[in-house]
């Protein structure tokens, strides 16, 4: 049954889609967009759903790129969001001063106007509602952690999206990230004539990394907390009044990230209460949460993507890496993430150059093809009650 249901979707996306998956894919490749100005390619996408049948929401809340395209099927059902973006990097070009999709954003985004296009074409068998969620900036201010806030998955039962990497794995791990910044404000003086009468705002400062430096004694090992000195004075004769510092702090789970940024923030009280300093701190980004892995969810669409030829995958990825916006969706409804391995002639990991020559090769739509089919092959799985239940069990458990 499953084997009759692949060999028809594959027929389907050779008669249907691949043209349309693979120019989308070339297309936004070849109009890179910085996070936030992704103006180009939300609407390029948008029209290309839109043709094909889609309600569309452009903007989609408060983000001007974001958007929301809307499939409903002839049958009640589920929803289910595929997340796309399309933002690219900037430093790239000889000159070093280009955006370009060295992360493969152009191929997540054809992805899953690929996965709308095939259920555009089985609209009639589509039991729920397909949602293709634009998802701006995920390399610089995490366009999902603002659609998360502002409810954008409140009716979302099932979230899915594709990276591509140097491997296959579906046991990605993301470390939670909170972004701090603090400002001190003291007292001008001369340094050398009246000391006396300054108050050192860069001594708070110096005394934050101090007692940074003592608490990682006492962080668990998956911790991470990396900071600079944004603002340190303006001349060696003067004593700084006005100085700044920005940390990441990042964990291996949320409330572990939240509670080591409390301390943080008590250390910070500390340097100011020692100095006579006036503090003030913010969140000078959003905060990222750790990704949520579903071992149902994320077992699921591995035997859908072996069976469309993706290969094997990695037991697991027990070093943690960065920090993703996805993570936050996770945190409130199933999310099912996974990398595809972009196999070129050598190894090529997201963000290298060589990434960005190798997504132009035919190993990037081979990829694109089995992607699609894959995730359509997890949907019509989802159709099935007990594997929502099952699912959706887990994520309770995880989350209470």
């Amino acid at each position: 049954m499953k084997e009759e249901r692949k060999k028809q979707l594959e027929e389907l996306y050779a008669a249907k889609v691949q043209d349309k998956a693979e120019e989308i894919s070339k297309w936004i490749y070849e109009h890179p967009e910085d996070g936030d100005q992704e103006f180009l390619s939300s609407a390029y996408i948008c029209e290309q759903l839109k043709e094909a049948g889609f309600s569309v929401q452009l903007p989609y809340g408060s983000l001007k790129t974001a958007f929301r395209c809307e499939l409903k099927g002839s049958k009640p059902g589920a929803t289910y969001a595929f997340l796309a973006e399309y933002d690219a990097l900037p430093g790239y070009g000889e000159q070093h001063d280009e955006l370009a999709h060295a992360c493969g954003h152009n191929w997540i985004g054809a992805v899953c106007a690929g996965v709308g296009l095939m259920f555009a074409q089985m609209q009639e068998e589509l039991e729920g509602t397909i949602v293709i969620m634009g998802t701006p900036a995920e390399e610089t201010t995490g366009g999902k952690c603002v659609l998360v806030e502002e409810g954008a998955f409140d009716d979302v039962d099932f979230a899915f999206q594709l990276h591509l990497g140097a491997e296959n794995n579906a046991h990605v791990v993301t470390l939670a990230m909170d972004s701090l910044e603090f400002t001190f404000h003291g007292k001008a003086a001369h340094a050398a004539a009246y000391p006396h009468l300054g108050v050192n705002a860069l001594d708070a400062v110096n005394l934050m990394f101090t007692g940074i430096s003592y608490l990682r004694q006492q962080m668990r090992c998956d911790t991470r907390v990396h900071g600079i000195i944004t603002k340190g004075g303006e001349a060696c004769n003067i004593i700084p009044d006005l100085c700044a510092c920005k940390f990441y702090i990042r964990a291996a789970d949320k409330a572990y990230m939240e509670e080591i940024s409390a301390k943080i923030v008590n250390i910070a009280k500390g340097a100011s209460f020692m100095t006579g300093t006036q503090m003030e701190y913010r969140n000078f980004e959003n905060t990222y949460y750790d990704l949520v892995n579903l071992e149902s969810f994320q077992q699921l669409y591995v035997e859908n993507a072996k069976l469309c030829g993706s290969g094997d995958f990695v037991d697991s990825d027990a070093d943690a890496s960065g920090s993703s916006d996805v993570g936050n969706v996770s945190h409130v409804c199933p999310m099912m993430y996974s990398e595809l391995a972009l196999k070129g002639p050598t190894p090529a990991y997201a963000h290298d150059v060589k990434f960005l020559e190798y997504l132009k090769l035919p190993c990037a739509d081979d990829k694109l093809r089995k992607g699609i089919i894959s995730l359509c092959l997890t949907v019509f799985d989802l159709y099935d009650e007990k594997q929502r239940e099952d699912i959706l069990n887990e994520f309770d458990a995880r989350k209470n």
